[in-house]
C-alpha cells in the first residue's frame, strides 16, 4: 500500500481493503473477510458486514455513503424533436467488481482495491441510467423518452454499460476515470442503428474521498453528454435512423 501513502491521507489508507485480480471475491462476499493495513505495518482481519468496526489499535471506523451527483444536462435550443419516435432506456449494466457497493480504486493495471468504509448509497448504474434519460430528454432528439418497462411500445431501445468508474492512484497524483458504452436498437427492424463509447479522466485536486466522488460525477456526466452528442451526429447523417 506504499504508493497510496503519497496520495491519500493516512485515515483513508487505514480504511481500505486491497483485492487483486484473480482473488476469490464473490459479488456478495458474504463469508469473506477484509484485511486492513495499518500505519505501523501490521494487519488485522474483520468481518466485512460490520457497519462499525473496531481497528486493531482500538480506533472505531464509521462508514461513509456517497452518491453520484450528475450535473444537469445541457438543454438543446431545438423546440421540436429531431425524430417523431419514442425511445426507452434499459438499466445500465456494470462489471461484477463495480457491483460490490464500495468505491473502487486502482494502483496498477493488475490490482483493484475497494474502500471498505466508503460506499455507494445508490447504485451508480441506477444514477447513470436516470442521467442518460434526462440527457436524452434535454436533447430533444426523440418525441418521448422513458425508462424501459419490459413493453415493446417504443420505437427504439437504448442499452448501456458502465465500463469504468474508479479512482486511479500514482505516486504523483490521484485521478478518476469514467467510461460508458451504449447502443440504440430499432425495434421495428431489429437492427442496431447506433453504438458509441465515451469516457473522461480528470485529476482530483483535494485528496479525500468526497473530492474523488465529485470528480467521478463530473466525469460521468461528460461521458453521458458525449454519448448523446455522438447519437445526435448519427441521426443527422444516417438516414436509416430517421423514420
Amino acid at each position: 500500500m506504499g504508493a497510496r501513502a503519497e496520495s491519500i491521507s493516512a485515515v483513508d489508507r487505514d480504511e481500505r481493503a486491497l483485492v487483486k485480480h484473480g482473488d476469490p471475491v464473490s459479488d456478495a462476499e458474504g463469508a469473506g473477510q477484509f484485511v486492513r493495513h495499518h500505519q505501523d505495518g501490521h494487519t488485522c482481519g474483520a468481518g466485512i458486514h460490520a457497519l462499525v468496526t473496531a481497528g486493531c489499535g482500538g480506533n472505531i471506523l464509521y462508514p461513509h455513503s456517497y452518491t453520484l451527483d450528475l450535473p444537469a444536462a445541457p438543454t438543446s435550443t431545438a423546440t421540436d424533436p429531431r425524430l417523431r419516435a419514442t425511445v426507452a432506456v434499459r438499466p445500465f449494466q456494470t462489471p461484477a467488481y463495480l457491483r460490490q457497493g464500495r468505491i473502487v480504486y486502482r494502483q496498477s493495471a493488475a490490482e483493484i482495491g475497494f474502500y471498505e468504509y466508503h460506499r455507494w448509497a445508490a447504485e451508480p448504474a441506477a444514477t447513470v441510467t436516470s442521467g442518460m434519460i434526462e440527457a436524452l430528454r434535454s436533447s430533444h432528439l426523440f418525441s418521448f423518452v422513458k425508462p424501459y418497462d419490459g413493453q415493446s411500445e417504443q420505437d427504439y431501445l437504448m442499452s448501456g454499460r458502465i465500463e469504468q468508474l474508479e479512482e486511479i492512484d500514482s505516486a504523483e497524483e490521484v485521478r478518476v476515470a469514467a467510461r460508458l458504452s451504449a447502443e440504440l436498437l430499432d425495434l421495428r427492424t431489429g437492427a442496431t442503428v447506433w453504438a458509441g463509447e465515451a469516457g473522461e479522466t480528470s485529476k482530483v485536486e483535494s485528496r479525500n474521498v468526497n473530492s474523488v466522488v465529485v470528480e467521478m460525477s463530473h466525469a460521468m456526466q461528460k461521458s453521458i453528454d458525449r454519448l448523446v452528442g455522438s447519437l445526435r451526429q448519427q441521426i443527422s447523417v444516417n438516414s436509416e435512423v430517421v423514420r
